[in-house]
């Protein structure tokens, strides 16, 4: 061994645990090109930072794609495997432009057949072969984004305060083409195998929770549409799966609310006929097409844990696939009938397995450690049984003290999957809870639908009731009770240190909705349409609406400590609603810490992310009683 290698090792060995889960290099499922399934994209943090990277399985080789001092992750393969498209946007910022360069290695001046060349202001990390995707079309927050076969044709989604969604069909060396716009939210959903149709997913009925479909031809017109919402008092959603991969196959694969869940149905586009699957499955059922067309790759989540099915669409047989118990955060169908699949659990790090029981994609270098497993927990609320997730250190009993992690979205869950931070808490001798409150997916849609108008407060009576039960259960100790979170995590432990100030013993909460009618007014345009539709209006419309559910107006009734986290080129959570909370705590010499640094919803980059952690921990130290 070297000398330089001995001295990481010895850095290796003094370093604490939760440390090396955050600075083990992990991946993601690497999506392959359709027509060239030996060619991969992946994410990886293997230099410290989120970024993209090109695989050629036949090969082996890999490539570092991009390298910007804030990461990226918005990656998209084209089908043949020549050209890898990727967002470039300003330190987190979410606004800005697609660019592409070439799967294999790019030379410095090979530049994009038909392309203009760089813009004057291109970003860190950017090369001349990394053109712009689509000249012509300004700088946006993405819509989605859909690639012809031929690589030579996209359809490009965009979201603007000032033009709302737009769809334009980009083809090399033209100009791009307007084929939709609208002032409410919509996005490309896909393309069809041969480039005829195009799905589109829209809200223009004003419900950002619940969109309808439409398809439309390359000129804009429409072929078909199909809209569950019918304007009544319950809206159902759809949302796009993927056409059949097949040349001239109209079938397009949707998922449904019909029956109180997320469920898959096949739409044939040309005729109209819907194919019903009925899965007999409790939860949510989402799916996508295995490579020939003739079965499903089932994706089953119930009550924060996940598992695979194959569904042969012409014997209706539904087959498991097995993977071990856990959460399956991703999963694709290969060319040869074999599934590939991102996979882990609370107590074991994330890993890309095969149904052939081989590792896929495996980094070298530090190897994460593993953390404890969760319990199960059902808890009474107002609104229906409550599921929690707990974690403990090993051989402890409480009282501990507690912390509340509470999940963002609203409409995401906690899950039985491996995460660096609250394996961090456990670390340090705190218990974990993280709960599934209403407005939490996997539980049904009235389950999710739950938060209309009484936002915010209704998650927090289930976070009240799970509280509850930790005390009187002996887990918790009342005297050490963290509530922490971040984005929806951050607004609702903001808004539970003011309306519930007695329950907590402390806050973290990080980039948080904070002031909600200044974070509307700023915030961009497609999370103003969930809003809207979460709180029935806008500021002007429904004032007493927002008022109740910001943290701003309880701000002055918080006894806790309170640290806050933010990132100053957040475009969810904009840093200005977060200073005009922080003021009126500094007036009134609350104790409170602020953390601001160069980046977007949160950091890619993972030293960056160690120090907050490190921040968070040692807040805790200083101010929970010992």
């Amino acid at each position: 061994m070297t000398e330089s290698n001995g001295s990481i090792e010895q850095q290796r060995a003094a370093m604490p645990d939760w440390e090396k889960r955050f600075r083990a290099p992990r991946v993601s499922l690497p999506d392959w090109a359709e027509d060239a399934p030996h060619r991969a994209l992946f994410v990886s943090n293997a230099t410290g930072t989120y970024e993209l990277y090109a695989w050629d399985r036949g090969t082996g080789q890999q490539r570092q794609v991009t390298n910007r001092a804030n990461g990226t992750t918005d990656g998209v393969l084209s089908p043949d495997g020549e050209w890898i498209w990727w967002f470039d946007d300003k330190d987190g910022d979410e606004f800005g432009i697609w660019r592409r360069q070439r799967f294999t290695a790019p030379k410095s001046t090979d530049a994009v057949d038909g392309d203009a060349g760089l813009d004057a202001d291109a970003g860190d990390g950017v090369t001349e072969a990394d053109a712009p995707a689509a000249p012509g079309l300004e700088p946006s927050y993405p819509g989605g984004l859909a690639i012809g076969r031929d690589g030579r044709t996209a359809v490009v989604g965009r979201s603007t305060d000032e033009d709302g969604s737009t769809i334009h069909v980009v083809r090399l060396g033209e100009e791009p083409v307007e084929i939709y716009r609208h002032r409410e939210s919509a996005g490309v959903g896909d393309l069809s195998h041969d480039g005829s149709l195009i799905a589109v997913e829209h809200t223009e009925h004003g419900d950002a929770m619940h969109s309808a479909l439409r398809v439309l031809r390359p000129d804009g017109s429409t072929v078909t549409e199909l809209d569950d919402t019918k304007g009544g008092t319950v809206e159902l959603g759809l949302e796009v799966l993927g056409f059949a991969p097949v040349d001239g196959d109209t079938r397009l694969l949707i998922g449904h609310q019909r029956r109180g869940r997320w469920e898959p149905l096949v739409w044939d586009v040309a005729t109209g006929e819907e194919t019903d699957l009925a899965l007999d499955l409790p939860g949510d059922v989402a799916a996508e097409w295995y490579p020939d067309g003739s079965a499903l790759l089932i994706a089953h989540s119930f009550e924060a844990r996940s598992d695979l099915w194959r569904y042969d669409l012409a014997s209706r047989e539904l087959v498991q696939v097995p993977t071990p118990q856990g959460t399956v955060s991703g999963a694709t169908a290969r060319p040869d009938g074999t599934v590939e699949y991102l996979w882990s659990s609370a107590a074991e790090p994330s890993v890309v397995r095969s149904t052939t029981g081989e590792i896929v994609l495996d980094p070298p270098g530090l190897k994460s450690p593993g953390s404890v497993p969760v319990e199960d927990v059902w808890v009474e609320g107002p609104g229906g049984r409550v599921h929690a997730l707990i974690q403990k250190p090993a051989g402890t009993t409480g009282p501990l003290p507690t912390v509340f992690d509470i999940h963002g979205g609203p409409t995401w869950h906690d899950s039985d999957s491996f995460a660096a931070g609250p394996a961090a808490w456990v670390d340090h001798g705190y218990a974990v809870v993280r709960i599934n409150y209403r407005g939490s997916t996997g539980y049904g849609r009235e389950w999710t639908d739950a938060l209309k108008h009484r936002v915010g407060l209704i998650e927090l009576e289930d976070i009240a009731a799970v509280r509850e039960w930790a005390v009187t259960s002996g887990l918790a100790d009342p005297a050490r009770l963290i509530l922490t979170g971040g984005s929806w995590g951050g607004y609702l432990t903001l808004l539970g240190l003011g309306t519930q100030p007695d329950a907590w013993t402390l806050g973290i909460a990080a980039v948080p909705v904070a002031d909600y009618v200044t974070a509307y007014h700023d915030e961009m345009e497609a999370l103003k349409a969930m809003d809207r539709t979460l709180l029935g209006g806008t500021p002007e419309e429904v004032p007493e609406r927002f008022e109740a559910s910001s943290p701003l107006t309880y701000v002055d009734a918080v006894k806790a400590p309170v640290y806050i986290s933010a990132g100053v080129n957040d475009p969810r959570c904009p840093i200005r609603q977060i200073d005009n909370y922080v003021a009126r705590l500094t007036a009134r010499s609350a104790i409170h810490e602020v953390y601001r640094y160069d980046a977007g919803h949160g950091s890619l980059v993972v030293d960056e992310r160690i120090k907050q952690v490190k921040l968070e921990l040692d807040f805790a130290t200083r101010h929970l009683p010992q």
